[in-house]
């Protein structure tokens, strides 16, 4: 009966952004329903469908149950059953022995989307343990606008929802589908209901395309030049604020100077956008006021981030619209722990210098190392050896760009362990297996140290199975062998508490209320000035010099030159079933997504013989797969948009699953890296396509 059902309030986690507020119906410790909670702070009730088939991942059968360790050759697929104690000596035995035969900087600790405190216990077990390496994907993901934002404005510019907004712009943001670290989809359909304007900048068309008043079909990869263009017309047309560029901006007169080579004529045929539409978005973002630019994640896959993502903060800020409701804005924390103090980043003191970024010139506050850097230091020694890994809550060989030559890197490791819920190509591939908990399981805090200014609870709602356990237990654990004991807790939960202290909550009344925001502090620029070295919006970055960057955002080139033999170009986008590699075992998703799609024209089809749901042939320079053909007109003809993350759980172990007939990033390469932050090429390439 329902009566019996337990409902309990937490947070979406683990293997997803985060963020919606759920209730959650247990009976017998089993989850029987997820429904999205009405009262939650981002999501107002929504939930998508990972969230509601979620639980199945708890009681699927081909869970980890155990913690593995390899027999035969590596990649083989053959296991031993171990117990905890074993397998955690057996870790700290293998690090060790590297740290006192290369260094502790000869082990990386490697990290995926686990959105709670288990990433920065990892971030504390890596600085204890004397590695300045922490491996992650922020080089495509978050960091080109976080750091880049820092250096231009002293913050990371995020979206406020939480006010009215006369425009919001939708830059590469799918929103409705692929909902990105707390910007949910409900506080925007809620504007839009209530007469906020929206502009949508995207080479697809959206779905939200059919509320907007503006669709730019932008050619992929040219981001910066259509921000350049626009900031040409906003400026030749004087719609800029004046008010705030005169006692708030550095480098103005420069920056008006630079744009006048971004005439929109120019940019038009660059982007693929027409001029006259590219000139009335200049005057509607302009003139809106306040407007807010929701800058997605696929801004950041091609080599020019860092100048895509200092385009767009410069177009914030001549329009007025950075530090202000409803605009783009400095979150700020509640009064909680520190990051730096949490991770104990006092005890690695010249981490800076020390990590493997520091040798190839990444820009200034990057802290995570970009994985091509990481694999060529373990396949090169360069600039030193690489010789072990510790891995959570990731699957780098699906992840990350030039699939094969992660793999080559991870046969080539002396050790690597891996934490997952489930078996992956990955952990396929490592020496250790550990089974984790889901965020179900365990008490959590979600949202630290993302800079949007809240953190959110996550209570756990059922024990796990006997032998998983928290990513953060086992860290915990695994600290003390690997480190000094005096720097980890008899009892894991005391990090939450740590971070609560300053708050004056516990966790059971954090619980209860659900969430924890920071005050909201709008226009802290008229009393303080901005974080940056003028005190100013740096349009001109008055430490260009200094750390050898562009002074001025640019365009110079395209992310990859035009050839006549890959005539399309390949992009891809992540399907609201799935995030990155993940919930292809969970049946209720895979049902309504039972195989990698490629979205193709009809126009292009028919010219290379395609046909709806055949099989097709997808090529670059760097290798092929298969996928099946969708046929669609929301995207344009000389336009190919590739399903990513797939691999097959259903397949075998000794193959890694399958990793690489359908893998994304079989077709993506290393070779050509952005300076700032180490970014490939994973979108705006040359491919060539046909039936299979």
């Amino acid at each position: 009966m329902d009566d019996d059902i337990r409902w309990v309030k937490t947070h979406c986690a683990r293997m997803d952004h985060g963020g919606c507020a759920l209730r959650v119906g247990v009976k017998n410790n089993e989850i029987v329903q997820v429904k999205g909670d009405p009262d939650g702070f981002l999501n107002q009730g929504y939930v998508c469908a990972k969230g509601l088939a979620s639980p199945d991942r708890l009681t699927h059968p081909g869970r980890l149950k155990h913690p593995l360790i390899r027999k035969g050759n590596r990649g083989e697929g053959i296991w031993e059953r171990i117990s905890w104690d074993d397998a955690l000596n057996e870790i700290a035995e293998n690090l060790i022995r590297i740290k006192e035969t290369h260094g502790a900087k000869s082990v990386g600790f490697g990290v995926g989307m686990p959105k709670g405190l288990d990433h920065f216990v990892l971030i504390r077990l890596a600085n204890l343990f004397g590695s300045p390496n922490i491996i992650a994907s922020q080089d495509v993901c978050h960091a080109p606008r976080e750091i880049t934002g820092i250096h231009t404005c002293g913050f990371y510019p995020v979206a406020d929802f939480h006010h009215k907004s006369k425009l919001v712009v939708l830059w590469g943001s799918n929103i409705t589908s692929t909902n990105e670290e707390g910007e949910i989809c409900s506080l925007l359909l809620k504007q839009l209901r209530s007469g906020t304007e929206l502009i949508v900048v995207d080479p697809r068309r959206i779905e939200l395309e059919k509320q907007a008043d503006k669709w730019l079909q932008i050619r992929p990869g040219t981001d910066h030049a259509l921000a350049l263009g626009l900031l040409n017309v906003i400026i030749e047309e004087s719609l800029y604020d004046g008010g705030f560029v005169e006692q708030f901006t550095y480098g103005f007169e420069e920056l008006r100077d630079h744009v006048k080579a971004y005439h929109p004529r120019k940019v038009s045929e660059i982007t693929w956008i027409p001029e006259s539409l590219i000139r009335e978005t200049a005057r509607h973002y302009a003139r809106s006021k306040p407007a807010v630019i929701q800058w997605g994640n696929p801004i950041e896959h091609n080599i020019h981030s860092f100048e895509i993502a200092r385009a767009l903060v410069s177009l914030m800020a001549v329009c007025g619209n950075l530090d202000v409701p409803g605009g783009n804005v400095q979150a700020l924390d509640p009064p909680i722990m520190g990051l730096g103090q949490f991770v104990r980043a006092d005890l690695i003191p010249e981490k800076r210098k020390e990590m493997i970024s520091a040798s190839h010139g990444v820009i200034p506050r990057f802290m995570t190392i970009p994985p091509a850097f990481f694999r060529k230091a373990i396949l090169y020694e360069d600039p030193y050896p690489m010789k072990g890994f510790y891995a959570m809550c990731c699957n780098p060989m699906m992840a990350w760009a030039d699939s094969r030559q992660t793999y080559e890197a991870f046969m080539k490791l002396d050790f690597s362990a891996v934490a997952d819920l489930f078996m992956t190509p990955t952990a396929s591939l490592a020496d250790v297996v550990l089974p984790a908990a889901s965020h179900f399981e365990f008490d959590d805090i979600g949202h630290y140290g993302l800079g949007h200014g809240y953190i959110l609870a996550r209570p756990k709602v059922v024990d796990p199975p006997e032998e998983c356990w928290p990513d953060i237990k086992i860290m915990n654990e695994l600290g003390k062998r690997i480190s000094s004991a005096e720097y980890w807790h008899d009892d894991y939960n005391r990090f939450i508490e740590d971070v609560l202290m300053p708050s004056g909550f516990d966790y059971c009344r954090f619980a209860e209320k659900g969430y924890l925001k920071g005050p909201d502090s709008f226009e802290l620029h008229k009393e303080k000035g901005f974080r940056t070295p003028t005190g100013k919006v740096e349009l001109k970055l008055s430490t260009a010099e200094k750390f050898n960057l562009s002074p001025l955002p640019e365009f110079k080139e395209l992310p990859e030159s035009d050839d006549a033999d890959y005539p399309y170009i390949l992009i891809s986008t992540k399907s609201r079933y799935y995030l990155h590699s993940s919930y292809r075992w969970v049946g209720k998703l895979r049902e309504k997504r039972p195989h990698p799609r490629v979205e193709i024209h009809p126009d292009t089809a028919a010219k290379n013989g395609i046909t709806e749901g055949g099989e097709v042939v997808i090529e670059t320079k760097t290798g092929r797969i298969t996928q099946f053909a969708c046929i669609t007109d929301t995207l344009h003809p000389g336009v190919i948009n590739a399903d990513y993350g797939w691999w097959f759980p259903e397949g075998n172990a000794k193959t890694q699953y399958d990793w690489e007939r359908a893998n994304y990033n079989i077709l993506t390469s290393t070779e050509k890296l952005g300076k700032e932050f180490g970014t490939p090429n994973l979108k705006g390439i040359g491919c060539r396509i046909r039936a299979k």
